[in-house]
């Protein structure tokens, strides 16, 4: 589990720095198990093969990706180096909908990975934001974090924003061309200058989630950049 570093709108009101708010607990030290090999006894790892938090932070865009003006808040860049964290596989039984304003909005699934990195880049002057993440799992559990972001789109499909107090919209749709399988959301309040775009990408046995409110069109060219490019690297690192 990680932490969600901003809130991923912008008001119409203020182009403030959005404040930093945590949704669990990072993943980066102390975990059990081991850094990716085969165990020695007769029980197989079941880790083995999956990318540690450290192979994951070089998948992610670096800075040259992204237009003049972001720069990396250092704050939320975190990943859960070479070692693994227990992961969690069961859904949320109603999920925390107001976890789709944060970076880390993956976690509203409420299923957890062994390993993670991300970051997130923001334009001070405008306060939009753009994250970026990827989680491994075991098996075919990202198989099911990406239905569980499916089902996300019907379970919270209007949801209160906890700092405006105001009705956010959400509609989401399946979205070809990105990895093994992606789904689009889409979030739009009256009261947000611009919405926000959060794509779920599957490549394997990861999962890149992104975050944009970048542009005038709910940061969606900016996502589907964003998540091509991770989508890419991650190909080459597996």
């Amino acid at each position: 589990m990680h932490f969600a570093s901003r809130a991923a709108h912008v008001l119409a009101l203020a182009a403030l720095p959005l404040a930093l708010t945590a949704c669990g607990s990072s993943g980066s030290t102390g975990s059990s198990g081991s850094a990716g090999h085969a165990s020695s006894g007769s029980t197989r790892d079941p880790n083995a093969g999956l990318l540690t938090g450290t192979q994951l932070k070089k998948a992610l865009a670096p800075a040259s990706f992204f237009a003049s003006g972001f720069a990396v808040d250092l704050s939320g860049a975190r990943d859960s180096g070479d070692t693994y964290t227990p992961p969690s596989n069961a859904p949320a039984a109603k999920p925390d909908c107001t976890k789709l304003g944060g970076t880390a909005w993956i976690d509203v699934t409420g299923i957890t990975g062994v390993s993670f990195a991300q970051n997130d880049y923001v334009r001070k002057d405008t306060s939009e934001d753009i994250g970026q993440e990827i989680d491994t799992y075991r098996g075919t559990t990202a198989a099911s974090v990406l239905k569980a972001v499916e089902r996300t789109a019907t379970d919270c499909a209007g949801f209160t924003d906890s700092q405006t107090h105001t009705k956010v919209k959400v509609t989401g749709r399946s979205t070809p061309g990105l990895g093994d399988g992606a789904y689009t959301l889409t979030l739009t309040d009256p009261s947000w200058e611009n919405g926000t775009t959060l794509v779920a990408a599957r490549v394997g046995t990861n999962v890149v989630s992104v975050m944009s409110t970048d542009g005038h069109d709910n940061g969606a060219a900016t996502a589907k950049k964003l998540t091509l490019r991770i989508v890419g690297a991650l190909r080459k690192e597996s």
